[in-house]
């Protein structure tokens, strides 16, 4: 419930409870029902790193995907990328589309297996004829509203997505948890929960660097999936709340070379329980939601801390850091689909009797890799389901398995990270000896 009036704040609580990342030590609960499945078919692997072309910049959360295929995979923060591709389709092509550039296309028996690197251009454009003057955000935001039925499927769909979740100390990972899901999409036009199946998940946490007590991690893949603001619009924006906040149209991006319209926002002066704050990205021509990016308003930030906290310690005051939320769609047989997420959380924990502070941040992502349409829902009704409290459980071997995902697409793993896992490796066998 993103955009909610004052005397709705205990709703706003309980969905950033289920939504947002805590953090633990204790009791983590075990997600025992695993379904492991064997690679079916041979499958190549590519990586490198995605940037522009002129000044070399890296390019993070880059949409990759294989041409005519629903394979695809998003490039990390640090611009890389790996993909997994059925040799059935080396004579195909791969696509890559970031905001404000070309999207170019490069044959898939051009790439190397390692160290590809992909240059892309940013472009300039014209701007087309229109029937509702942009500069006129709140109408904007208004048609986005009314064409929502018709942008997005009716349909029920299977997703395979892969979940990354982080915790950092200060600046060092101390857990990683990773997991491969497959999610019934429900249909964006009823009001059901989507459903999540576990196919694979792994976890490495230093849990000498965690304090005794922190706070809980809850809602694993769910965290990711609530963002999807048109699925669930009553946690964003809707009809009943726009009075909430104030629109500005700040000019035009391109996405996939579409013409997409720039709406800032923010909560009325008058409102002073936290709200949000943010971008909204709106296709010219559908006038569907592209791309939502956006943040907590944190000018009180011990009161935004409990947007997010169960309970806290005893001797402690918490304050919210950093809340911000990335949400992207990517147009497909003319619907727009979830194509991929991202929560990061920042809390700085003030402790009685204690000289410093402790600061965690955390990050959250998710990203579509495949797609199947027209799916019979009895065929999820065989799979055990996670619940939205659900907390993936260590699997230490997993991190120095490299073929542990076998065919299945991931996001590149960050360097930071890699280093954590190998630290975390190394003092978890010390203390088993």
């Amino acid at each position: 419930m993103f955009a909610i009036k004052q005397n709705q704040k205990e709703s706003i609580k309980k969905y950033f409870v289920l939504l947002c990342l805590l953090f633990a030590v204790t009791n983590m609960m075990a997600a025992n029902n695993v379904l492991l499945q064997k690679a079916d078919s041979a499958y190549n692997s590519y990586s490198g790193v995605v940037i522009d072309k002129k000044n070399g910049e890296k390019l993070p959360f880059a949409h990759i995907s294989v041409v005519s295929t629903n394979i695809s995979t998003v490039t990390n923060s640090e611009g890389e990328f790996l993909l997994k591709i059925p040799v059935s389709l080396i004579d195909g092509s791969i696509e890559i589309n970031f905001i404000g550039y070309e999207t170019l296309r490069v044959p898939i028996n051009s790439l190397k297996e390692q160290k590809n690197k992909i240059g892309l251009t940013q472009l300039g454009f014209t701007l087309p004829e229109i029937d509702v003057l942009p500069n006129d955000a709140l109408e904007l935001v208004k048609r986005m509203l009314d064409e929502r039925s018709k942008n997005y499927s009716g349909e029920d769909m299977l997703m395979n997505a892969f979940y990354r979740e982080i915790i950092r100390k200060k600046n060092t990972p101390i857990s990683i948890s990773e997991a491969i899901v497959d999610i019934y999409k429900q249909s964006y036009n009823n009001y059901q929960q989507d459903k999540v199946s576990l196919f694979r998940s792994r976890k490495s946490t230093d849990y000498n660097k965690l304090d005794t007590v922190v706070f809980k991690l809850m809602g694993g893949p769910f965290n990711t999936l609530f963002i999807d603001v048109i699925k669930y619009p009553e946690y964003f924006l809707t009809w009943d709340n726009l009075n909430d906040y104030t629109f500005e149209y700040e000019g035009n991006e391109r996405i996939d070379e579409r013409l997409i319209y720039v709406v800032g926002f923010k909560q009325n002066a008058a409102i002073k329980d936290p709200l949000l704050y943010g971008k909204l990205y709106i296709d010219a021509q559908t006038y569907a939601l592209a791309k939502a990016d956006f943040d907590v308003n944190l000018q009180q930030p011990e009161v935004a801390a409990m947007l997010f906290i169960r309970k806290k310690p005893f001797n402690a005051r918490v304050f919210a850091t950093k809340a911000h939320y990335l949400i992207d769609y990517k147009l497909t047989d003319g619907k727009w689909r979830y194509s991929y997420s991202r929560v990061d959380l920042g809390l700085k924990i003030d402790w009685k009797k204690k000289f410093f502070n402790t600061y965690y941040n955390s990050s959250i992502e998710m990203a579509a890799t495949n797609w199947k349409e027209k799916v019979d829902k009895s065929t999820f009704k065989n799979k055990t389901l996670i619940r939205p409290n659900v907390v993936l459980f260590d699997a230490i071997s997993g991190f120095s398995d490299s073929d542990f995902w076998g065919e299945k697409n991931i996001i590149e793993p960050e360097k930071s990270i890699e280093n954590a896992i190998n630290k975390i490796q190394k003092q978890l066998k010390k203390s088993s000896k």
